[in-house]
This record gives structure tokens, sequence and C-alpha cells, in this order.
């Protein structure tokens, strides 16, 4: 047995280390915690967090796939375009039936995840003449279309969801899961952070932002505690939530936070404007005969698309809608909780 009290440094030999372990059955780093985040080297962790119905760290279970799927029908040839890339689940699936001689042109603003995603797209062999990304929101589906010279594509996806690695990722602070800056941008490169819109904002104008973004009942008197003041981190910021509602029972108060969450993402984002802004252009991004397909996750974002679809087929742009909202099956509710909330529309355009 070596003797612990050697020098081992002036003898030459290399001291031992001992390898980095996973620390505990609860560790309190995000990247310790959630073993997953690394499925190669833990296929079993992934398997159970799968079989218990949740979704590992840093992936994405696409929602709703069969249903896209049957609506888009796409075909050997034809040309896609997935507005949402995300962690490319849809994408993956709808690449394969595009082949031979079909493209898809992915498009998504988060430049974190963007690489990962095309990375792994190419390693399952989608090859730069069947598969290309650019960073771009949704609303620049006209631009970046423009640029490549196609006048009009045969499939349109748009998965208006926060991407699930978005969620789970405390740096993003997107929720309150693990305790992180309170930011919430897409695309952490441009605007201004959650912390810095409540910051400036004034209660009034806070207010109207829960209100019109996430339906919040008790806006104006969360707004009054909130509006003005510098909030750091995720886990302040719902503490200050708590607080300003005193005396609500707890399951209120959690539906609260993540009302108010929800409505400072979307104000930080712009993402009703975006919609709008996409929805206006889509018909003339299709071929005759081009289909779309759009899953939204809140009553904000389903109402615009239904009125959009409403005013398309009165107007004879589109030739069928979406009659009814579908919603996931009980069995994807149960098997993936975070679908529970999707909602999928669909239009064909013209011919």
């Amino acid at each position: 047995m070596p003797d612990p009290f050697s020098d081992s440094a002036s003898s030459g030999e290399v001291p031992h280390r001992r390898r980095p372990r996973y620390r505990g059955k609860y560790p309190k780093r995000f990247e310790e915690k959630y073993k997953e985040r690394d499925p190669a080297k833990f296929e079993e962790t992934v398997a159970k967090v799968i079989a218990s119905g949740k979704t590992p760290a840093g992936t994405h279970r696409p929602i709703m796939v069969g249903e896209i799927l049957e609506i888009l029908s796409p075909q050997p040839g034809e040309i896609a375009v997935d507005c949402t890339l995300g962690y490319g689940g849809h994408a993956q699936e709808i690449l394969a039936r595009l082949q031979p001689n079909g493209r898809l042109f992915g498009l998504d603003v988060d430049p974190i995840e963007l690489p990962k995603t095309e990375a792994r797209l190419r390693s399952l062999g989608f090859l730069l003449e069947s598969f290309s990304v650019y960073r771009s929101n949704y609303a620049g589906l006209p631009q970046v279309l423009g640029k490549l010279g196609i006048a009009g594509v045969d499939l349109v996806l748009a998965d208006l969801g926060v991407s699930s690695m978005q969620i789970d990722d405390p740096a993003r602070g997107f929720s309150v899961k693990a305790e992180g800056p309170l930011d919430m941008r897409m695309n952490p490169e441009r605007g201004q952070s959650a912390a810095a819109l409540v910051e400036r904002t004034d209660p009034k104008t806070l207010a109207r932002v829960l209100l019109e973004n996430a339906d919040e009942p008790r806006a104006d008197e969360i707004a009054a505690a909130l509006a003005g003041k510098h909030f750091s981190t995720t886990t302040v910021f719902a503490n200050a939530i708590r607080s300003a509602l005193a005396g609500v029972n707890r399951e209120e108060i959690d539906l609260s936070i993540r009302r108010v969450f929800q409505a400072l993402r979307i104000a930080v984002n712009d993402e009703f404007s975006a919609l709008d802004t996409f929805l206006r252009n889509l018909p003339f991004c299709l071929n005759p005969g081009g289909r779309v397909a759009i899953l939204t996750f809140h009553s904000g974002e389903d109402r615009r698309v239904k009125k959009s679809f409403q005013a398309g087929f009165r107007d004879g742009v589109y030739s069928k809608i979406a009659q009814e909202v579908m919603r996931p099956s009980f069995e994807e509710r149960n098997s993936n909780p975070r679908s529970s909330s999707a909602k999928l529309r669909w239009a064909r355009r013209s011919e």
C-alpha cells in the first residue's frame, strides 16, 4: 500500500487523481443532477426518464408527430420549411419522407441550440443537398426564401412552444425548475432580458403585459409589487410573486408564477408581433396546394392562428382549413405531460 505521506512530486511520480464522479443522489449543480444531458454515457438514465413520462434534460420530445405528418403529407422531391427547428424531432421525420430529391430548410433564432440540432441531423445522414439551417425568427421566412431564390414551398411547420432544451437549462432563465438569471431571450445575443424589462416598466404597463399575454387574473397586484424593481434570478423573482400573493392558496400562486413567466417570455421575444407577421406573409410563401401546420401552446397564439386561417379561407387564399382544433391523444398527454396544452391547426393553400 503506498505511503500516504510520501512526496510523490519529489520522486517524479505523477500523483493519482480520482476521476470526477456523479455527486450523490441529490446533487445541486444542474450539470450533475441531470445526467441524461449526455445520453451517450447514460442510456439507462434516459430510458428511465422517458419511461416515467418525463423529458430527458437537454432533449425535446416532438409533439403530435403522427398528426402533423398526416396533415403535411410530405412527398419525395417536395420542399419544406420547419420554421422552429428546435431539437429537430419533427424535421427528422419530415426529411425522411422528402427523399429522394426533397429539401428541408430549418429556421431557428436560438444561436445555442441551432448548431447542436444541425450536427444531430447531419449525423443521421441528412447532408447539404437535402437539409440546411438558417438563423432566423419564423417572421423572417419570406426573407430567407428570397435569399435562396425560392418563390414558394410545399410544406411549412411552425411549433411555437418553447423547447425543452431551453426550459431545462437554468442559464436561459425560462423557468424556476433550477435557479438561473432572469433572462428568457430566445436569442441571448439580442434585446433586453426579462429582468431588464421588469426593471424598466411601470406598474400599469406591466399589468397590461400580464393580462394580454397570459390572462393573469391578479395582474394589477403582481405588477404593483414587481414593476421598477431589479430581480437577479428566477428564484428571487418567483419568491417576489409569492410574497405579492400572500394569502392566496399555493396552487393558485404556482399557476400565477407560470403565467407571469409566460407573459414576460412573450414580451421579451416580441412573440405576438412575430406571429402576426408570419401569418400575414405565410400564404405568399406557399406553393399552390401547399400545406401548413402550426402548433400553439396558449390561447393568445391559437386565437391568432385560428382567425388568420379563417380570414384566408373566406378570401379564397386557403382552400381548406381545420374546422376544429386538434389536441394530443390521451396516450401522448399521459406519456409526455409537456404536450398537454398543445393545439394544432392546419390550412391548405388554394390551387
